[in-house]
């Protein structure tokens, strides 16, 4: 199997909302990305029930089919952190419309190319554009989380393909192209 990934995956961690509460009265609130054999993890928020991260993290991404998961934790000193939820990030539809290649290029700007609506398997909460900007193909996101008994995150994916990269348009015209 090739090693090289096929690009890599900036993940803006936007905010959360209406988080559960752990603490006496609120949460202490971050996140945790997981892909692979890669963890990455967002500043604290203290005492914040709708916090607001406005923190990028980048993975690579090896095989689109790894799942990526979301969970988010409350931060305690003095015992172990508790959990706030957890969500899958699926990435399918928007790598669907990257494959899409330079035919985009014809698109004016705020353009929807895909339309994701929720289901069971996604954990969207609600409809998710992914949308032809400035040069770039980006997805915004509410994801539900589960196992807890309330909580949203807001996050926007957006790809980027570099020297050392297979990148997904290999198939497509104007393959090696990068949208960043």
């Amino acid at each position: 199997m090739d090693q090289k990934p096929l690009g890599l995956l900036t993940i803006h961690i936007k905010r959360g909302i209406n988080l559960a509460i752990r603490d006496h009265r609120s949460s202490d609130p971050y996140v945790v990305i997981t892909v692979a054999d890669q963890t990455l993890k967002t500043r604290v928020v203290k005492r914040n029930c709708n916090p607001v991260w406005n923190e990028e993290m980048t993975v690579a991404i090896k095989d689109p089919n790894v799942p990526i998961r979301l969970a988010v934790f409350d931060w305690d000193k003095f015992t172990g952190d508790d959990k706030m939820g957890d969500a899958n990030v699926d990435i399918q539809p928007y790598l669907e419309a990257l494959k899409m290649g330079m035919e985009l290029l014809r698109l004016p700007n705020g353009c929807a190319i895909k339309r994701v609506q929720p289901s069971r398997e996604n954990c969207l909460s609600d409809e998710s554009s992914i949308v032809w900007n400035n040069g770039k193909i980006t997805q915004d996101m509410i994801l539900r989380l589960n196992n807890v008994e309330c909580g949203e995150i807001e996050i926007m994916l957006e790809w980027h393909e570099g020297a050392g990269c297979r990148g997904v348009t290999s198939s497509a015209k104007g393959a090696g192209s990068s949208y960043t």
